[in-house]
């Protein structure tokens, strides 16, 4: 979708740049996501929550039923997201699985995802987005916040593991 040169040289002047590009996920492209959700979330999202059993024949339906789209820096792969409309309100799209590798953290770009999705659903007369935070990751509230999400303890998210805490679930509405 975009392609960015992003200087990590303001780090420190001896490094050299790198290269994003965030491209739409294929649906050959689903044993890759099921990869990087899986060690995205290893060792940062509870053990009980799905994601770490993700398959490819699950990210398969969600890609032929919404969409997805997968993070590469320098070529590699680095991170995902995908997104679902939901059954009853095929014009409000739920954000799901978004997820950076360890070694790429604290360089925010999950942000570049979550723009993607954003972008992606402007062009598509999409009216609502919807994500839900785990309740053992309350630091994501801040940054969905800062990129026009708000809360909306009025609503479920659909996608939530009956076994866990309901997590909380915030809104972009979106002016088309």
């Amino acid at each position: 979708m975009s392609n960015t040169d992003s200087p990590s040289s303001k780090a420190s002047p001896c490094a050299t740049p790198w290269k994003l590009l965030i491209r739409e996920a294929g649906l050959d492209d689903a044993q890759l996501i099921a990869d990087l959700t899986r060690a995205a979330w290893a060792g940062k999202v509870a053990v009980t929550s799905s994601g770490h059993r993700e398959t490819a024949a699950q990210v398969l339906q969600h890609l032929q039923h919404g969409g997805g789209f997968i993070l590469l820096k320098d070529e590699d792969a680095i991170g995902s997201v995908r997104w679902l409309p939901l059954e009853s309100e095929p014009q409000v799209w739920e954000i799901m699985r978004m997820g950076v590798l360890p070694a790429h953290r604290g360089e925010h770009l999950s942000q570049h995802l979550l723009e993607a999705v954003i972008h992606r659903a402007l062009g598509a007369d999409v009216t609502e987005l919807r994500l839900g935070v785990r309740a053992d990751q309350p630091r994501l509230l801040d940054l969905y916040a800062a990129l026009g999400f708000d809360l909306a303890p009025e609503l479920e998210y659909t996608h939530a593991n009956p076994a866990e805490p309901a997590p909380t679930v915030m809104r972009r509405l979106l002016r088309n």
